[in-house]
């Protein structure tokens, strides 16, 4: 495990920090921007800098304020100190807090909501597989219980080490190999004309179809009915993009936006 990159003076590059920032800029210039030209969304260079921006912030935030509810009887004796901390965050807070910060943007500038989340699904799906790549390399704990399994791997030297000689399911390896696929399908519906929040419906069934299994290898406690809290957001999410997929897919497609609102500057 690498969870530390490399010191420049007293400065430390970690390594889950370097990914969750490509997870922004990757998917934002190489899966956002291409999809907002194609789509004919005017001002797209500005735009696409303006969603990266406020889906950090939104999803950062949405990611750590979640995992203070979460874990209130742990930090309720110190919720102001807790919220500078720089651990704990939680990839449904973070999926919540970007969506809102992202959808603010939209009103703003005018653009189709419906619009933009179809074009924002597969960067969703493709930074999320980056940033399992920072958990894999951090060894932060999201990786599973023991195993024996012949790919069952140790992290002795991660943020969360494993015991010495303990081998676990390397959870983050699977949802990478599980996401990067679910990105290819999300991807080309996205290309073609679609009607507004369709795409979207697929990633929220198609994240949780992912999600939902992997939690039987994680180590997150069981919540409720010997399920743990992510696999009946899972069902959750599989349920409201069933819902939204059903609801919107005879609709007309959402059409080219040339309304869009001349980003300030």
């Amino acid at each position: 495990m690498h969870p530390v990159l490399l010191h420049i003076g007293h400065i430390t590059f970690y390594s889950f920090g370097l990914m969750a920032a490509l997870s922004l800029l990757v998917p934002g210039f190489f899966v956002i921007y291409p999809l907002l030209k194609r789509h004919g969304v005017r001002f797209a260079d500005r735009l696409v800098l303006e969603v990266i921006i406020a889906a950090g912030v939104g999803g950062f935030a949405g990611a750590r304020i979640y995992y203070l509810f979460q874990h209130l009887s742990d930090v309720r004796h110190d919720v102001w100190g807790s919220i500078f901390t720089g651990s704990g965050f939680t990839w449904y807070g973070g999926l919540i807090g970007g969506i809102v910060a992202v959808a603010a943007i939209c009103l703003v500038r005018r653009a189709p909501l419906g619009l933009m989340a179809n074009i924002v699904a597969p960067s969703v799906a493709l930074g999320y597989a980056i940033g399992r790549v920072g958990c894999q390399l951090a060894g932060d704990g999201d990786y599973g219980k023991p195993s024996g399994l012949p790919w069952a791997m140790g992290y002795p030297h991660g943020t969360v080490p494993t015991p010495p000689g303990v081998r676990v399911h390397p959870t983050p390896i699977y949802e990478i190999l599980l996401m990067l696929p679910i990105f290819w399908v999300l991807w080309r519906l996205a290309r073609k004309p679609r009607p507004g929040w369709y795409v979207f419906g697929w990633f929220l069934v198609l994240s949780g179809l992912e999600r939902f299994p992997i939690e039987f290898l994680r180590r997150n406690p069981h919540w409720l009915l010997g399920l743990t809290q992510p696999q009946w957001i899972a069902m959750l999410s599989v349920v409201i993009g069933t819902v939204m997929i059903l609801v919107t897919r005879h609709r007309e497609p959402v059409p080219n936006t040339g309304s869009v609102k001349q980003p300030s500057g």
